[in-house]
């Protein structure tokens, strides 16, 4: 007789391990310790062998029956139940561990490998900062693309064009890595271009008309304050290098007769060396660019 959840709960242990049977190879052990385990008792290729169900009252009698007729339809299928349960645990490991977050977080440590620029590292963990609450706990394989995109549009609707673009482009990032260590099939990325609003281009103020330059370096040539911040000043606007690489300079990077200076890579944001063509009037500039002399050194 199949059984009720009457004499589930009324089952008590014995001095003994003792089975109460529902019919079609399903069991309930019942333990001396009080423990309670499903198991279905099924051959497969001429053996015995029981399957590890749950444990009651956590998996009741219709979850059980229900594992049952699963793994009859496995057994018809000629394959073993208890294969197939291990083989759909170790999937849904491999899904928890190659969650977006996980995958993420390896292509982040794999630019610190690189020694990508510290603020690059920070833009790229802020970007993906974004994703996170929506997808990060998602298996990579199993996101879509209107997955992402509702990830977009959250930034969109806050007026954040330019950050939804660059979004959009770091998520890909992360799968093409996913891709790459085959840990999903492609990039859903790549159907969400135009799914989102363009960032109106706006042009920073720049000088183009040659007497506005000549305007500008007079002003720097006026400047009253420091010598060094005055010559760093007419510096940048001849070589265009970024703040920190001036800041950051060091003589052996100059080659003041072929007028070179050769900005090396750790120095780069893109971390990649930089060769910068002095102009004319950068080569000849004021005695305050000139290499300190030795007895100048030593009086300092």
């Amino acid at each position: 007789m199949p059984l009720t959840d009457l004499e589930l709960r009324a089952a008590k242990p014995r001095d003994s391990l003792f089975k109460l049977s529902d019919g079609g190879g399903l069991q309930l052990w019942v333990y001396p310790d009080g423990a309670r385990r499903w198991r279905m008792a099924y051959r497969f290729a001429g053996a015995q062998k029981a399957l590890a169900i749950g444990v009651y009252p956590a998996v009741g009698l219709k979850e059980a029956r229900e594992a049952r007729e699963q793994a009859k339809r496995s057994l018809a299928e000629g394959r073993d139940p208890s294969l197939v349960k291990k083989m759909a645990k170790a999937a849904k490991a491999s899904a928890s561990a190659n969650t977006f977050d996980a995958l993420a977080g390896e292509l982040l440590d794999k630019k610190r490998r690189e020694a990508k620029a510290e603020r690059t590292l920070s833009k790229l963990e802020w970007l993906l900062g974004l994703a996170r609450p929506m997808i990060g706990a998602r298996p990579i394989a199993e996101i879509t693309a209107p997955e992402i995109l509702a990830v977009l549009r959250k930034v969109e609707s806050r007026g954040r064009l330019e950050t939804a673009a660059r979004l959009r482009g770091t998520i890909g990032e992360v799968f093409r890595f996913a891709v790459a260590t085959g840990r999903a099939e492609g990039d859903p990325t790549g159907a969400l271009k135009g799914a989102i609003a363009t960032p109106i281009v706006q042009h920073r103020a720049a000088i183009i008309e040659p007497k506005a330059f000549g305007g500008l370096l007079r002003a720097i040539a006026s400047y009253e304050g420091a010598p060094e911040t005055c010559v760093a000043l007419e510096l940048m606007t001849l070589t265009f290098v970024r703040p920190g690489e001036l800041r950051s300079a060091e003589w052996a990077e100059f080659d003041l007769d072929k007028a070179v200076w050769a900005i090396p890579g750790e120095k780069m944001k893109m971390r990649r060396p930089h060769r910068v063509s002095r102009s004319r009037r950068s080569s000849t500039m004021r005695p305050a660019f000139a290499r300190p002399a030795a007895e100048t050194n030593s009086e300092r």
